[in-house]
């Protein structure tokens, strides 16, 4: 005998689909933890992590989101701001049900998760950042580009030119890295799209004030930092750690640059794991 409710479920679940209601699973219970890897700004989420995606996938979630006008993300909206990136992180990860996760986040990335764990403290549970800064004031701009001999942050990391892209690359690893002139050409092509928009995004970056206000984070922040980072020094990292007081941790990478997760995949990643495991022991005691 045919099951008249049984079959009549396929037509009804057709009916909803064309008028546009969607199923969901919704899990209720806590699963597996969650872990956010928020990229700089010289490549996208997948190229910035390449080393730390399976070194973490076998006991975390791991997303690995594109910001605004990087990969394929996009928007209509004018504002360029960190917090509007940050609005738009919270937004895409809480559209994928994530409601409260660990992030890891690497210069521009960084201070984009700063002002996600400040907007949002319910969402972020710690935070790993390397190379980075609470935020990018124009004096901190000025004083860096000078010394690294450049005339603005976007002549640096917005490259126009093999020569520009090596460059960049000099002062972001510890050591020389070669490659051949056909590869830099491909990726200035590939990573360095959408360049009006990441002009915008650096100009968005600068704020006016001398010191600005060092939010109360409640988190958890681990400061990774490469201990030869020419972009952002170790001093730098240690005075950060002083204004963010006794939540935060700092641990030096020796032999490596701002490109530290990179350089030293093996090395970083076991920092990354070690902390992620103090971070969610510690929610299972409490």
């Amino acid at each position: 005998m045919v099951n008249l409710v049984a079959a009549q479920k396929p037509l009804l679940h057709g009916l909803m689909k064309l008028a546009g209601v969607a199923p969901h699973a919704v899990e209720i219970e806590p699963g597996t933890p969650v872990v956010v890897l928020v990229h700089g700004f010289a490549a996208e989420g997948i190229v910035t992590w390449q080393f730390q995606v399976g070194a973490l996938t076998k006991k975390y979630s791991v997303y690995v989101p594109d910001l605004l006008f990087f990969g394929g993300s996009v928007s209509d909206k004018s504002d360029r701001s960190p917090n509007f990136q940050a609005e738009c992180l919270a937004t895409g990860l809480r559209k994928l049900g994530v409601d409260k996760c660990v992030l890891v986040g690497f210069s521009y990335g960084g201070m984009v998760c700063f002002k996600l764990a400040e907007l949002y403290p319910e969402l972020v549970e710690a935070m790993v950042i390397s190379g980075s800064i609470l935020a990018m004031t124009c004096s901190v701009s000025q004083t860096t580009m000078e010394r690294l001999g450049f005339t603005s942050s976007s002549e640096l990391l917005l490259p126009t030119s093999v020569k520009g892209l090596k460059a960049l690359l000099s002062v972001a690893a510890y050591k020389k890295l070669w490659f051949p002139d056909r590869l830099h050409k491909d990726y200035l092509e590939v990573m360095f799209t959408n360049r009006k928009e990441r002009c915008e995004l650096l100009e968005a970056l600068e704020v006016n004030s001398k010191d600005p206000t060092i939010p109360n984070f409640p988190q958890r922040i681990h400061l990774l930092w490469g201990e030869n980072d020419e972009i952002f020094k170790q001093e730098l990292a240690q005075n950060m750690k002083q204004q963010l007081g006794e939540r935060s941790t700092f641990e030096g990478i020796k032999k490596s640059g701002h490109l530290v997760h990179l350089e030293r995949p093996c090395v970083y990643n076991k920092c990354i794991k070690k902390f992620l495991i103090s971070v969610y022991n510690k929610d299972k005691e409490t």
